[in-house]
């Protein structure tokens, strides 16, 4: 039986620079490859290069045996491969059978004029979400009335109705809980039995080694690593995406003692989300927030920056001061940075350059008279490109070119001004690799050491207990438990489980 893809000798280059020097990439019929790599090992432009996005400079590509070119994405969708983004990509006001087979909706003639055959959209629909074990599913409803996982779902079924062969999944987990992406691997085994083959793009390492056959690492933009999943670890596959066996992901220096209280929260009130919540932060001190979806993680944060209006009950003080975040200029004001958990629909303005959006919460402070001035906001920028390492051709790079972990950094860096000395990261690793991961963490450790309180709230419960200097447990809008450094994942985890009297 032929291979169902084979990418052999894949060069790419732009402006003269190559971003793909000879990779290979194959795929046999009904098997599950992730494809891993840190930011700018080429993982983004393999994958548009197979979906006609980019031409191939060289090399060949196969698809069960014959030799294809794409030279657009519709090329690609021919031959049955198909990509799920990051970002869910559905018609929320269409009906679920109408997003399935959009497209190719089935018709009939009636008088003479050709119409949607709603019963064969219907019956169609309904038999692909079948294969997918989703019998039940009410495929007459609106999509805006499902939840994020039926929303993929309905993606799912979508390109097998186009007779999928080599789906592409990017990140299919970074906006689902632990259920429902367990949810998504069932269907992936569906998907396998039936043939179709899979490329598995994920951050996250539990997943890759519990969907995937086989994993296929790239730096650099050449092939590091090919290993059967079964027969290596997590240790051999993080040396192969980094160049050398990968130390500890979270800074291993002591952190500096904690200096005075920054921020003090007591008996906090906010909508019907957060149920008398009370912590303080210290300077120097890495507080680490942990809850499931659900539990009020969500909004805690924004919350205290003033993000969600005025709080119901409750009192905060800020540098000893009474603080009251009635909204987010008046969190700026105050000192305190926050970066959002959905970055490109909250964080970042794609279309606009590095520099611009480092410099736009601030940029009062870069002008000269009336008018901006651009050489401040390009040392400024330049500078933090440098410190944090942000991979970019320079300042005036679209940030929408940028991996998602060096749209983060962009991110971190607009906060890093004078005045600024709290700063609450909502989900701040959420689809970002492993070695943009660990810069960041150091970067974090760094800023307490010069005196930064920092609250990192998180769904991510290795996150929380790797890198917090305190944690505690969010669940049903209250703190449940409080651990000290060096509490396990586990111990947070089991937390969530648990009845505890609330904390005053």
């Amino acid at each position: 039986m032929a291979q169902r893809l084979s990418m052999r000798n894949i060069g790419k280059a732009f402006g003269g620079v190559p971003v793909l020097s000879d990779v290979e990439l194959t795929l046999e019929p009904g098997e599950v490859v992730a494809l891993l790599g840190s930011n700018g090992a080429g993982k983004s432009t393999l994958v548009k290069i197979l979906t006609g996005l980019y031409t191939r400079d060289g090399g060949v590509v196969e698809v069960d045996g014959s030799p294809v070119v794409f030279s657009r994405p519709a090329d690609a969708i021919a031959a049955g491969v198909k990509l799920l983004p990051q970002e869910i990509s559905v018609m929320p006001d269409m009906t679920v059978a109408e997003n399935i087979l959009l497209g190719e909706l089935p018709t009939k003639t009636i008088f003479g004029f050709r119409q949607v055959d709603d019963e064969a959209m219907r019956r169609r629909a309904s038999e692909l979400l079948a294969q997918l074990g989703f019998r039940d599913l009410d495929v007459t409803q609106p999509v805006k009335r499902l939840s994020v996982a039926e929303q993929r779902i309905v993606e799912i079924a979508r390109a097998i109705a186009g007779q999928a062969r080599i789906l592409i999944m990017d990140e299919p987990t970074a906006a689902l809980t632990e259920q429902e992406a367990h949810l998504l691997f069932a269907i992936i085994r569906r998907l396998k039995a039936q043939q179709v083959s899979v490329v598995y793009i994920s951050h996250y390492m539990s997943e890759v080694f519990e969907i995937s056959d086989r994993i296929v690492v790239l730096r650099d933009g050449r092939n590091s690593g090919n290993f059967a999943t079964a027969a290596t670890d997590k240790t051999q596959v993080l040396a192969a995406m980094l160049g050398e066996t990968a130390g500890d992901l979270y800074p291993d220096t002591p952190p500096p003692p904690a200096g005075a209280e920054i921020l003090t929260v007591d008996n906090l009130v906010v909508r019907d989300e957060i149920a008398g919540v009370s912590f303080s932060v210290r300077a120097g001190e890495i507080l680490g927030i942990f809850g499931l979806v659900g539990s009020g993680v969500e909004v805690l944060g924004r919350a205290l920056y003033g993000a969600v209006g005025s709080v119901r009950a409750g009192t905060v003080t800020l540098d000893g001061k009474p603080y009251r975040p009635s909204n987010p200029q008046a969190g700026k004001r105050a000192g305190i940075g926050f970066v959002a958990a959905e970055r490109k629909k909250e964080g970042i303005i794609a279309d606009l350059t590095v520099r611009e959006n480092i410099a736009l919460p601030f940029q009062s402070r870069f002008t000269r008279g009336l008018f901006v001035a651009r050489d401040l906001e390009t040392g400024h920028a330049g500078n933090w490109i440098r410190d944090l390492s942000i991979r970019t051709r320079g300042p005036e790079q679209k940030l929408r070119t940028l991996s998602g972990g060096n749209q983060q950094k962009v991110c971190l860096a607009r906060w890093l001004v004078d005045g600024v000395h709290l700063l609450i990261l909502e989900e701040p690793t959420r689809g970002v690799d492993i070695g943009a991961r660990r810069e960041i963490y150091g970067k974090l450790r760094e800023l307490t050491g010069n005196g930064f309180a920092v609250i990192i709230l998180s769904s991510d419960v290795e996150e929380v207990a790797g890198i917090s200097d305190r944690s505690l447990v969010l669940d049903r809008g209250r703190i449940v438990q409080h651990f000290e450094k060096g509490a396990t994942p586990a111990q947070l985890m089991a937390a969530t489980a648990e009845t505890v009297t609330p904390a005053a």
